[in-house]
């Protein structure tokens, strides 16, 4: 599996310096191969370089060195390179005061940026400048850019034309996204090796534009260590998992999917995780839902087999059918349990017994998570493994903490659960995030706003419940899951923009995400 990790400012702090005092790689090569990486990013981003204007505005640390790299490559290839450093040169750090040194040797364009005065001859040079370079900090800034460098960066954001910046924007702390004051407005930035969080969340995602990931020679094995936890998920994530069907084969050889819900008002929900799971590819896919609900639910696709429940005078699942639970648990691949089913007093019992009972894997969503929260240690009464899927608010549930306790530490709140209950956790919103029982987490980038839609987490179930069923280990078919649920959705939102995208869309445009992966 091709795995892109995300990682803290300390743990590529900790890779570099491996690579250069374990390895024996010079930092001022990494800093070299750093340069010349984004250089190739520029040119592309500006076609021919040749007397093209460029500012490069660059800082003391490293990333400063960085800059200066890249002003020297990007003289070498024409382009008219005028470098602002802010620093003294005995402020400098040893790697980044010998690239400035050569600047001086080889008569390059460099002026000083520390002082008041030094600020009209920049914004001079900004206005003509048709691409800048933002140098000023790496991934080690915290905290609030002070007031003259803030000065700076405004001039730099009003210019209006490509600002490129090295490993991070400068103002965007790399471990929480966070913009205390102002930070570069990248339209692209490089970063080295691996993203870094600042890169993926917010606000910081905003301010980082188009993200390049760059190799500079760190050793790939440094990068895969187990106790790196965090990870992106990309096509290649999940290619491994993705194959030709067999000829010979059948539709019991692509499982057997029960998803169990339903309740007046709520037959849209079961319905269309069933269909989900279908178009994901599972051979066969039972509904059971409240006896009184199962013509409707009969009636939504014709390919969805129906089983009539026991049901409540409000016509959700009694505990009657209890019995009639256990035989379907017994006769299918993974049950998805949860969608439409309403919250009232039965609830608690039927997700305490299916805890109990079920012998194949569990996909629990919605009001099954919300029975959950009403005695969360009945989780601890299954043999099987379980997949959550929970929006904010029912993840605030679970925890008994507010919707904004869990949106401001979404990554660490879906990890911890995951470890303490033993768990694959999908914490759905802006950029999923999919928990594992080991610590490890993974972060989905694909999907968008018109997805902010009624239906759209029901169609997730259906689709992780669908490749389950198809053999895939229930942790990896959630960050499948996640993947193509979003991918679905940039594509329908494509065809139909994001305003008018409903939850069906998605199902519709599923097979097409499935065709283009079995494709690669």
């Amino acid at each position: 599996m091709d795995i892109l990790k995300i990682l803290r400012a300390e743990e590529m702090r900790l890779i570099d310096g491996m690579a250069i005092n374990e390895y024996g790689i010079p930092g001022i090569v990494l800093m070299e191969n750093a340069g010349i990486r984004t250089v190739e990013v520029i040119n592309e981003i500006l076609g021919e370089i040749r007397n093209k204007k460029v500012v490069v505005v660059a800082g003391r640390g490293n990333n400063g060195g960085d800059g200066l790299v890249i002003a020297r490559q990007l003289m070498n290839g024409g382009a008219r390179v005028t470098v602002f450093v802010m620093g003294k040169k005995e402020e400098l750090t040893p790697d980044t005061r010998i690239n400035y040194e050569i600047m001086q040797k080889i008569k390059g364009d460099i002026y000083p940026l520390y002082e008041p005065e030094h600020m009209e001859k920049f914004a001079e040079e900004v206005q003509k400048a048709e691409i800048i370079v933002d140098s000023i900090y790496g991934i080690g800034f915290k905290g609030s850019l002070q007031e003259f460098e803030a000065g700076v960066v405004n001039i730099i954001n009003s210019r209006g034309v490509p600002v490129i910046a090295v490993d991070i924007p400068s103002g965007v702390e790399a471990d929480t996204g966070k913009v205390h004051s102002t930070a570069v407005r990248a339209s692209h930035t490089v970063t080295f090796a691996a993203p870094k969080w600042g890169h993926i969340l917010e606000p910081g995602a905003d301010f980082t534009g188009n993200l390049t990931v760059a190799d500079i020679s760190i050793p790939r094995f440094l990068l895969e260590q187990s106790s790196l936890k965090s990870n992106l998920i990309r096509e290649e994530t999940i290619k491994p998992y993705w194959g030709k069907r067999k000829r010979e084969s059948h539709k019991g050889t692509y499982g057997h999917v029960l998803v169990l819900g339903g309740s007046l008002g709520m037959t849209g929900a079961v319905s269309m995780a069933a269909y989900a799971a279908l178009r994901a590819g599972a051979g066969l896919v039972t509904a059971a839902v409240p006896e009184s609900l199962l013509p409707i639910v009969a009636g939504f696709r014709p390919e969805i087999m129906t089983v009539p429940l026991a049901e409540t005078g409000k016509a959700a699942i009694a505990v009657e059918a209890l019995p009639a639970i256990e035989n379907l648990l017994g006769a299918v691949s993974v049950c998805a349990v949860g969608c439409g089913m309403s919250r009232y007093l039965e609830a608690k019992a039927i997700m305490n017994f299916i805890l109990e009972k079920a012998g194949v894997p569990l996909v629990i969503d919605a009001d099954g998570i919300n029975a959950l929260a009403e005695d969360i240690s009945i989780l601890k009464n299954r043999q099987v493994p379980v997949v959550l899927t929970p929006h904010p608010g029912e993840m605030a549930r679970l925890l008994q903490k507010s919707i904004k306790e869990v949106q401001a530490d979404r990554v660490e709140i879906a990890r911890s659960f995951a470890v303490d209950w033993n768990v694959t956790l999908v914490l759905k919103g802006n950029k999923t995030v999919v928990a594992m029982p080991s610590g490890d987490v993974y972060v989905n980038l694909t999907g968008n706003p018109g997805m902010a839609t009624a239906g759209s987490g029901d169609v997730l179930c259906g689709i992780i419940s669908g490749f389950i069923a198809q053999g895939l280990n229930p942790q990896m078919a959630a960050v499948a899951g996640v993947y193509v649920h979003g991918r679905a959705g940039d594509l329908a939102s494509m065809a139909k923009g994001e305003r008018g995208l409903i939850a069906l869309d998605l199902v519709e445009w599923l097979p097409e995400v499935l065709r283009q992966m079995e494709a690669c």
